[in-house]
């Protein structure tokens, strides 16, 4: 019994120390940083004329399609049987090639999603290690990002450090620039 009571109140104070421990926790908005850094400005840059040129294209296919529709709509009462079910095959293929090229460039594996990830790999590394340097120099125990889901309902201006890693991620740019990196 008396190992039972002093196995739990020396379970009991090492839990105690562990929760008690200071803990030291940063954010960053990594929206931010992305605005300053020129790579990233690129990226999106291609990303965006990746996407008008793809939703023209879609444009132009939803045209088409409404145009034939149209067309059918009024001449549907004089056309043959045969003919109309002809045309209505096509709208149906036409209105399938228009779903599946959304699917296939804006879909969630699509195309689109598969160039950011290429576009902004590079990117989001190059931070994430500007943010694991900053986290181990200053000794953070977590830093969180408050450009994403995680709502903070209040934070200390202290311990923003966005500036600081933009800072290290241009610091790593002079670096490799300069020959001095990796």
């Amino acid at each position: 019994m008396k190992n039972k009571i002093l196995y739990s109140f020396l379970l009991l104070s090492f839990f105690s120390v562990t929760v008690f421990a200071q803990q030291k926790i940063g954010y960053i908005d990594s929206e931010a940083i992305m605005k300053e850094m020129p790579e990233a400005q690129d990226a999106q840059k291609q990303l965006d004329a990746q996407i008008k040129e793809w939703q023209e294209q879609l444009d132009k296919m939803q045209k088409e399609w409404k145009a034939k529709y149209d067309d059918y709509q009024n001449k549907k009462l004089t056309m043959s049987a045969q003919k109309r079910m002809e045309i209505e095959k096509e709208l149906t293929q036409m209105e399938e090639n228009i779903r599946d090229f959304r699917q296939n460039k804006f879909g969630v594996n699509g195309e689109l999603f598969k160039l950011q990830e290429e576009l902004m790999k590079p990117v989001q590394n190059k931070i994430f290690k500007a943010i694991e340097k900053v986290a181990q120099e200053e000794e953070y125990d977590y830093v969180f990002d408050i450009s994403g889901d995680i709502i903070f309902l209040y934070t200390n201006s202290d311990y923003d450090l966005t500036a600081y890693v933009l800072d290290v991620v241009k610091s790593m740019e002079n670096e490799t620039e300069t020959g001095n990196g990796r």
